[in-house]
C-alpha cells in the first residue's frame, strides 16, 4: 500500500514539475482555474516534501522550493480574495479556510526540505509566506481563529503548525490557546466544546469528517514537539475518541447524511488517510488496520509507513461496527446521535436515530428524524445539503439558496411537521438552544430501541417517538417500528413526511393521481418545492411498497383516523434546477389535538436482474394494531404465517420500573420502557 503511494505521488509530482511553476493571481470561487491550481499545488508541496524525505531526490526538494519561492513573491502583494461571499475571505482563496488548509499542506510538505535549503531561499519562503500566512490566519482573522467552529480548527492547525516549523512559540501559544492565550478559544477549547465525550462533533457527521484532518494532524505534531502535554490523553483521550467515532458515524464508507451534508463523502477521503494512519499510531488497535485496508490508500507520512507495514504483516482486525448512543453537546448531555445495527457489518442494516442538538449554522431543522440504510444503501433518507461542492456554475461550488428554502426544513426530513411550518418557525439560532431528549436506549439483543422526546420546536405541541428495531425469526432483515405522538391543548394540522429511496411498486391506498398537472403542497417551510403527485386515504392499516437494487420494502402505517396520505415529489419552484427529485409519502392529520402515528419498515424479498428472478415481493406483515393500554402502548405486528410480536412501549422510560399488561386474556409483564413478546397465532394452544 505504501508502495502504491510513493508511486501515485511521484506520477503527480513529476507531471507538475515537467509543467513548470503555475502560481497564478487568485481570481476565482471554489472550482474555477485559480482555486484548484491553488488546491494542486498544496497538495503538490505537501506530496513532493514526503517524497523528498523518503528519497533523498533533489528534484522533490527544488520543486518545493521553486514552488514556495513563488509564493513568496505572490503572497506578500495579496489583499481580500475578489471572489469573497459571506465568508471570511482568503487571500490566495475566496474563503480564509481553504488559505488555512494551504497553509497546513504546505508546512507539512516544507518541514522536510527546509533544512536543505540555502540559508537565503529559507528565510525568503519563511518570511514571505509561511509566517505572513500564520499571521493572516491568527491575528489578522481574530473573527475566524477565535470561533469554535471547523474554520477556526483549520486556522488553529496552519497557525500552529507554521509555529512548530519556525520554532515560534507564541504562534504555537495562540493556536493552542487562542490569541490572547486565556485559553477561552484555540485548539484545546475546540476539544473541549466542539465533540461530545463520546467523541460526536457537534456539526455532524460530515463535518466531523472534514474537521478530523487538522485536529489528528495538529494533535499527532503536538505529541511530538510537546510531550509532555500529553495530547492524546486530554480530556480522557477525546483526540482518539473523535478518530473511532468518525469511523462509527458512516454506513457502507459513506457519512450519515444529516445537517448539511454531501452523499457522495465516504472514508476514502485525504482527511480519513490522515486520521486513520494517526489514530493507528496513538491506539495500535489493529482495527484501524481494517479501515485502512477497506480504504485501500494511505498517506505518505510515518504513521501512513507504519499502518501500511502492519496491514502488510496481517495484524488487522475487524472493526466492530456495533450499536452505539453518542451523547451531543460538549457533555453529552443535550440529546444523541443513536445508531442501532442489526450485525456488526459495514453495510449491515442501521437505524439512525437524530434526538441532539442543532448541529451550529450546519445544522437542519429535524428533531426526531431518522434514517435507515442497508446493503443496499440509504432506504429512509435523508437529502443532506443543496450544494454542488466546488461546481462553480452553481453559485461558485457555495450553498445554494434551496439550502435554506428545503433542504433544513423540517418537511425535508423524516420528522413530523406542525401547522406546515419547520420547527422553530426555521429560526434555527433558537433552534441550537433546544435539544431534543434522549429518554432512553436499548442497544443489544434482538430488540433495541431509541426514545426520544422534545416540547420546544412547535409552541404547545410535545412530540414523542420510539423507534425500535426488531430482529424476528425467518425474516433476513430486521422490521422497524415507529411510534410517534403528538399532544397539544389546540387543534393543529400534523404531516409525518417518509423520505425513501426506490420505485413505488404498488399500494393498498387509492390515490387519486395529478396527471394533468402538478399542484404544489404549500408555499413556505419547504412546502413550496414539493409536487403533489397523488392523494388518498383508507381506514385502518395502509401499506406502501417500493423497490430498490436487490429488495422490496413495504412501509405499513397506521396513522390517527381521518389521516389522508401524500404521495410528493421534490423538484417545485426550482428555476436553476438545483434540487434533486426525491420521492415522499406524507401521512397528514388536520384538525387535532393528540396524534399518534404508527409505523413499520418491512425490507422483505429479493430481486435478480440477472437470473430475472423474484422472491417474496409481497410483504410478509399481514396486520398492525395499536392500543393505549394503562401507562403504555401496545403495538401489535401479525405476520402472514400467524405468529404475532407485541411491543409495549411505557410512558415511564425508567430502566427499573416492572410493568404488566392483559393482552387476549393472558398477562404479560417486563422491565424497562420497552418489553417485547413473541406469540403464537390467535387462537393456537400456547
Amino acid at each position: 500500500m505504501f508502495a502504491a503511494e510513493i508511486e501515485r505521488a511521484a506520477r503527480e509530482v513529476d507531471a507538475s514539475i515537467r509543467a513548470g511553476i503555475n502560481v497564478p493571481v487568485p481570481k476565482d470561487p471554489g472550482g474555477g482555474f485559480t482555486h484548484e491550481q491553488h488546491k494542486r499545488n498544496y497538495r503538490t508541496i505537501f506530496a513532493a516534501g514526503q517524497l523528498y524525505r523518503l528519497t533523498g531526490e533533489a528534484r522533490y526538494r527544488d520543486h518545493v522550493r521553486d514552488l514556495l519561492l513563488a509564493y513568496a513573491d505572490l503572497y506578500p502583494g495579496l489583499g481580500p480574495h475578489p471572489a469573497q461571499a459571506n465568508q471570511t475571505a482568503g487571500r490566495l482563496f475566496w474563503q480564509s479556510l481553504n488559505d488555512s488548509v494551504f497553509l497546513v499542506n504546505a508546512v507539512q510538505g516544507y518541514a522536510p526540505v527546509r533544512a536543505a535549503l540555502s540559508a537565503a531561499d529559507r528565510q525568503r519562503i519563511d518570511d514571505r509566506v509561511i509566517r505572513p500566512m500564520a499571521q493572516f490566519l491568527s491575528d489578522g482573522s481574530p473573527e475566524v481563529i477565535g470561533r469554535i467552529h471547523n474554520h477556526a480548527t483549520w486556522a488553529c492547525a496552519g497557525v500552529g503548525l507554521a509555529g512548530y516549523l519556525l520554532g515560534d512559540r507564541e504562534l504555537v501559544d495562540k493556536a493552542l490557546l487562542g490569541l490572547d492565550k486565556s485559553g477561552k478559544s484555540g485548539f484545546l477549547r475546540q476539544l473541549d466544546l466542539l465533540f461530545s465525550p463520546d467523541g460526536y462533533y457537534a456539526e455532524g457527521p460530515y463535518y466531523q469528517r472534514y474537521a478530523i484532518q487538522p485536529f489528528a494532524v495538529f494533535g499527532a505534531a503536538i505529541a511530538a514537539n510537546d510531550p509532555d502535554r500529553r495530547i492524546f490523553d486530554y480530556r480522557d483521550g477525546i483526540l482518539k475518541k473523535a478518530i473511532r467515532t468518525t469511523v462509527d458515524v458512516t454506513h457502507n464508507g459513506h457519512f450519515l447524511p444529516i445537517n448539511d451534508a454531501m452523499p457522495d463523502k465516504t472514508l476514502r477521503t485525504e482527511e480519513l488517510y490522515h486520521a486513520v494512519a494517526i489514530g493507528y499510531a496513538a491506539t495500535k488497535d489493529p482495527a484501524f488496520l481494517s479501515i485502512a485496508k477497506w480504504q485501500g490508500r494511505t498517506v505518505l507520512t510515518p504513521e501512513g509507513q507504519a499502518l501500511a507495514a502492519d496491514l502488510a504483516a496481517g495484524k488487522a482486525a475487524p472493526w466492530n461496527f456495533g450499536s452505539r448512543l453518542l451523547g451531543d453537546g460538549p457533555e453529552g448531555k443535550d440529546g444523541a446521535l443513536v445508531l442501532l445495527r442489526a450485525r456488526p457489518a459495514i453495510d449491515g442494516p442501521l437505524l439512525v436515530a437524530k434526538n441532539g442538538v442543532q448541529g451550529m449554522g450546519h445544522g437542519h431543522l429535524d428533531r426526531l428524524n431518522w434514517l435507515y440504510s442497508d446493503d443496499n444503501g440509504p432506504v429512509i433518507t435523508d437529502y443532506g445539503a443543496a450544494r454542488f461542492l466546488n461546481v462553480e456554475a452553481k453559485q461558485g461550488g457555495r450553498y445554494l439558496p434551496e439550502n435554506d428554502s428545503w433542504a433544513s426544513a423540517t418537511v425535508a426530513h423524516n420528522t413530523l411537521v406542525v401547522d406546515g411550518k419547520s420547527q422553530f418557525d426555521g429560526k434555527w439560532r433558537v433552534g441550537e438552544n433546544h435539544p431534543a431528549r434522549q429518554l432512553s436506549t436499548g442497544l443489544d439483543g434482538p430488540t433495541r430501541w431509541s426514545i426520544g422526546a422534545i416540547d420546544q420546536a412547535y409552541k404547545g405541541v410535545a412530540i414523542r417517538r420510539a423507534l425500535v428495531m426488531l430482529d424476528v425469526d425467518g425474516l433476513a432483515e430486521p422490521l422497524i417500528l415507529d411510534l410517534l405522538q403528538a399532544s397539544s391543548s389546540g387543534r393543529h394540522v400534523y404531516d409525518l413526511p417518509l423520505h425513501f429511496s426506490g420505485h413505488i411498486i404498488d399500494s393498498d391506498i387509492e390515490f387519486a393521481r395529478n396527471l394533468a398537472e402538478r399542484p404544489v403542497l404549500g408555499r413556505a417551510h419547504g412546502y413550496q418545492h414539493l409536487w403533489v403527485d397523488g392523494e388518498g386515504s383508507k381506514a385502518g392499516k395502509a401499506r406502501l411498497t417500493w423497490m430498490k437494487a436487490s429488495r422490496f420494502y413495504s412501509y405499513h402505517a397506521l396513522p390517527p383516523a381521518g389521516a389522508r396520505y401524500l404521495i410528493v415529489e421534490s423538484g417545485a419552484n426550482d428555476p436553476a434546477f438545483n434540487l434533486r427529485r426525491e420521492p415522499a409519502l406524507i401521512q397528514r392529520v388536520e384538525g387535532a389535538t393528540d396524534a399518534s402515528f404508527v409505523g413499520l419498515l418491512e425490507p422483505h424479498g429479493s430481486y435478480d436482474a440477472s437470473a430475472e428472478t423474484v422472491v417474496a415481493s409481497s410483504a410478509r406483515v399481514a396486520a398492525l394494531d395499536h392500543r393505549r393500554v394503562p401507562d403504555a402502548d401496545l403495538v401489535i405486528i401479525t405476520l402472514a404465517d400467524g405468529r404475532r410480536i407485541a411491543v409495549a412501549v411505557a410512558s415511564d422510560v425508567a430502566a427499573g420500573t416492572a410493568h404488566r399488561i392483559t393482552l387476549d386474556g393472558r398477562q404479560l409483564g417486563w422491565t424497562g420502557p420497552v418489553g417485547r413478546f413473541d406469540l403464537a397465532p390467535a387462537g393456537a394452544k400456547k
